[in-house]
């Protein structure tokens, strides 16, 4: 039987390096809160990022959460339905309505017509996602944000080290959240971190995710405990180092999926933007069953049965699920590019691990 091909795998530091680094922990007997993998993490993240401020967080779902809270939003949050669950579950836990509207099919980001026309008096803030890695359109959003005097937070969990002519995508927004899971491009196994722009703001951000404690005896928030440990500080450190090999071998899958599908009816892909450096964190195909001949669940089941397991990020909707399908903005009418990209996506198998016997025995149950 053949083996398995999965969308991702994650990026392993060297084993030796980290059990030295292991044994400095140890040593320190420093394992957890502001050590100093942790602190030389952050700085060694904010050069390669490009940005001024990061604060590492244990996950990529405690910076959204927290990011509502140093803001202040309430209210309506305008968000996607197009996106991992986190992103409207951190605007729910906050008490805040979301406000769901439609994509833009060319990049899966937030429509920004869409946006100015959900706005409401109780609007605070735009959640947009950089989908796939593709940026948002950040011109608009920031126009209509600031029109009506709204916060901007960018859920960025895919977009990890992504630029636009040459400056970080991070920088846009008032915040923007990364996430660290063992899927993604650059990982902490788990972990998570948020970009901001100023001293101030960061301070901030430190005392919430440390339970709101400025000093050992006085508490100046309700924060949330959301600190990452040396361990996987460690694990961030090591694979920083590798991270931009890991990119251009997932670039040369992107290349290899490209040529073989350009002329196939009925399969969309993303091309690179123009002016924009990629970090190739997923490859999604859109399946027209029209055209293609089969349904895109006909393709993925076909893919799971000869050992290759793609996935239909992001299907279902955010939208459709109990929680939120009863919300006036969660209805399919309301939703229509969402709807019929969430019927038509595969992301298939993307990582710095596939060989070329791979990528074709992929493109072999797709190229027919």
């Amino acid at each position: 039987m053949s083996k398995q091909i999965t969308v991702t795998t994650p990026l392993l530091p060297d084993l030796d390096d980290f059990s030295e680094m292991l044994k400095e922990v140890w040593a320190s007997r420093w394992i957890t809160n502001n050590g100093q993998f942790h602190q030389r993490l952050e700085s060694a993240l904010c050069e390669y990022l490009k940005v001024p401020y990061i604060s590492l967080f244990t996950n990529g779902t405690l910076p959204l959460l927290t990011a509502l809270q140093a803001l202040r939003i309430s209210g309506e949050v305008i968000t996607t339905p197009y996106s991992f669950v986190a992103t409207t579950h951190s605007i729910w836990w906050n008490g805040i309505k979301p406000v769901f509207v439609d994509i833009d099919p060319t990049n899966c980001g937030m429509d920004p017509d869409c946006i100015e026309a959900a706005i409401t008096p109780r609007t605070t803030a735009i959640m947009p996602v950089h989908c796939y890695g593709k940026p948002c359109d950040i011109i608009r959003i920031q126009q209509i944000a600031d029109k009506y005097g709204l916060k901007v937070i960018y859920d960025a969990a895919h977009a990890f080290g992504v630029e636009v002519n040459g400056k970080s995508i991070l920088e846009y927004g008032d915040l923007s959240t990364l996430s660290f899971h063992a899927t993604k491009v650059f990982t902490t196994i788990e972990g998570g971190a948020m970009i901001m722009h100023d001293k101030a703001t960061k301070e901030r951000i430190d005392y919430l995710k440390n339970f709101g404690f400025e000093s050992e005896t006085e508490v100046i928030a309700p924060g949330i405990n959301s600190k990452m440990d040396e361990v996987r500080a460690v694990y961030g450190l090591l694979n920083l180092r590798q991270v931009d090999a890991a990119i251009e071998a997932r670039h040369k899958v992107a290349i290899k999926y490209r040529s073989a599908l350009k002329n196939v009816k009925g399969i969309r892909y993303f091309n690179d933007m123009p002016g924009v450096k990629h970090n190739y964190s997923y490859f999604p195909i859109f399946v027209n069953a029209d055209e293609y001949g089969m349904t895109r669940d006909e393709l993925y089941d076909t893919m799971r049965e000869n050992g290759v397991f793609g996935r239909r990020y992001f299907y279902p909707l955010i939208s459709t699920f109990s929680t939120y399908r009863g919300l006036p903005s969660a209805s399919p009418d309301n939703l229509p590019n969402a709807t019929r990209v969430a019927n038509e996506v595969i992301c298939l198998p993307m990582h710095h691990q596939l060989s070329d016997n791979d990528v074709n025995r992929i493109l072999s149950l797709i190229v027919r």
